[in-house]
């Protein structure tokens, strides 16, 4: 009895072990279930993961090119090194210390060979702010989300290309080991390069022009007549390398730039407005003929000066000489830019017409360039002054605005497309695409001898007794190719030097080149621009001679 009664504690413990043994067991299976099972797929990834890495594959980005081949913006290939981290991230980086072979990849930098020549046009890369990280261009979807370190086209060119000119980075699956070390490439997604850029831009002449225009500030602009755009450049100027290759240096003399009042990276030719001055006397004539209230009899007789109540209106030629021109006639009134002519011709057609004509050469609204930045020029009406300044028109405003003066304010790229519609009677699209560009021509559906005396006048201009003096002596130097001209002086007030402009085209018969100079507050358009004018004219025709094609 006493060993039966003695054995109950002890079953019932070894019952209660035995239940705390078999709880455990399941708990445990428990545990094993969840993880091999249950969790087995987030564990194995964790595991996948912690021992593959992910490496990006830079794409080249496409090339932008001249019309002869040459390059604009190009490509530097660079090794950079992969260092795997002990979080499982990837670095790319220039640091190639100890790096063997395996570890290295090839990536891509950007280069302008025209340097500070073509910024404007060429535009620049910077890498994409943080908001932009992991977002995918409506404009271009198949390009992906973007990276942090993506660099994209922020003006010019790089800009409005941006979705041609980027490429799709491919990616390379690596297994490596515990110590971060590569063991093999288990896959690999190659990448795929950007789309090359072809330009209307002629390589010499752009450097031609960018050299005459150095330490000028100002504005240049070369089209041909179909307004493919041959030379592009606004003075000062920037390196888009600098955007690239950051240092210390680099990222100092962009933070003068920013600072610099001359405006560096303000782009002068889609961007500036500026009182044009005698060029702008083109419209007035046009608006003059084309409202038939002259002809080509009409004649004025220039007494240097016109009175109106107290205020007087001088000719430039009376102001500065002391002369008058007598009789003329439109030719030569554009020939010796005879601001008295103008101002009467103006009165007779009146400032709509004036207006209307500048509006149909599209100096009031932006020309459609194919890069970002443009603004719109200004012409003013009565309408316009009495509800931006408050004031009614005067005769005066109408003299001031027949000689590109007053309220007038446009820009050299503007005024450069106008002159080429007076070249060819139609009004061009100006752009720098080559290959599958949309831009196109309009008719401007101008009477032929508005076109003709207005084309003598610009011829004369060109000749001696004319005021574009330059250019004398142009068609002895090239083989009798006639030239059309027009100078611009446009006062921008009282302490300030003029804005110096010069337009011209030429030949006459089949124009090849339109070109515009400004000098902003540089002096007399003849003086200044019109030297800048003859060099970049002899230097593109004796590129282009026949003589010269084998040299």
């Amino acid at each position: 009895m006493d060993s039966l009664a003695s054995q109950k504690p002890q079953s019932w413990l070894s019952w209660f072990l035995r239940g705390i043994l078999i709880v455990g067991f399941l708990v445990l299976f428990a545990r094993l279930f969840e993880t091999q099972i249950v969790k087995g797929g987030y564990f194995r990834v964790l595991s996948e993961e912690n021992r593959i890495r992910h490496i990006p594959i830079p794409a080249p980005r496409g090339r932008i090119l001249a019309r002869g081949g040459e390059v604009l913006a190009g490509n530097l290939d660079v090794r950079k090194a992969v260092k795997f981290k002990s979080d499982g991230a990837v670095e790319i980086t220039d640091d190639l210390t100890g790096a063997d072979d395996d570890a290295l990849i090839k990536d891509f930098r950007r280069t302008y060979p025209l340097g500070d020549k073509f910024s404007h046009g060429i535009g620049y890369l910077s890498e994409i702010g943080p908001e932009e990280v992991g977002r995918i261009d409506p404009a271009c979807p198949e390009k992906g989300p973007r990276p942090l370190t993506a660099l994209v086209g922020k003006t010019g060119l790089e800009g409005q290309y941006q979705c041609l000119l980027e490429g799709i980075p491919g990616e390379e699956l690596v297994e490596v080991d515990t110590a971060g070390k590569k063991i093999r490439t288990l896959g690999r997604k190659e990448p795929v390069a950007g789309r090359d850029v072809k330009t209307t831009i002629d390589y010499g002449l752009q450097v031609k022009v960018a050299e005459e225009m150095s330490g000028k500030m100002g504005a240049a602009i070369v089209t041909d007549a179909k307004g493919e755009i041959l030379a592009f450049y606004s003075e000062p100027s920037f390196d888009p390398n600098l955007f690239i290759n950051k240092t210390d240096t680099n990222s100092a003399i962009i933070s003068s730039l920013l600072n610099d009042s001359g405006l560096p990276f303000f782009n002068r030719v889609i961007g500036g407005t500026f009182h044009p001055g005698s060029v702008f006397k083109l419209v007035t004539a046009t608006a003059a003929l084309e409202e038939k209230v002259i002809d080509r009899n009409f004649r004025y007789v220039d007494t240097g000066v016109i009175t109106v109540g107290t205020f007087s209106y001088t000719n430039w030629y009376f102001t500065e000489y002391g002369r008058t021109e007598g009789e003329i006639n439109l030719p030569r009134a554009i020939a010796r830019s005879t601001d008295t002519f103008f101002y009467k011709i103006g009165e007779m057609a009146g400032p709509g017409s004036i207006a209307k004509w500048a509006s149909a050469f599209g100096l009031n609204r932006e020309s459609g360039v194919d890069i970002s930045g443009e603004v719109a020029g200004l012409i003013p009406t009565p309408d316009w002054k009495e509800e931006k300044i408050k004031e009614r028109w005067y005769l005066g405003d109408t003299y001031h605005m027949a000689i590109g003066q007053g309220y007038v304010a446009l820009t050299p790229i503007g005024v450069n497309s106008y002159v080429s519609a007076i070249a060819t009677g139609k009004l061009c699209q100006p752009h720098f695409l080559l290959e599958g560009s949309k831009a196109s021509c309009d008719g401007m559906n101008l009477e032929t001898e508005t076109l003709r005396l207005i084309t003598e006048g610009m011829k004369a201009a060109c000749e001696p007794g004319g005021t574009a003096y330059t250019f004398f002596d142009f068609a002895d130097r090239h083989n009798e190719q006639e030239v059309a001209c027009k100078t611009g002086t446009a006062e921008v007030g009282l302490d300030g030097e003029p804005h110096a402009w010069f337009v011209f085209f030429t030949p006459i018969e089949n124009p090849q080149i339109v070109a515009t100079i400004l000098v902003e507050e540089g002096g007399q358009g003849s003086q200044v621009a019109g030297p800048i004018a003859r060099k970049i004219a002899d230097y593109y025709f004796a590129a282009t001679s026949p003589l010269n094609a084998d040299q």
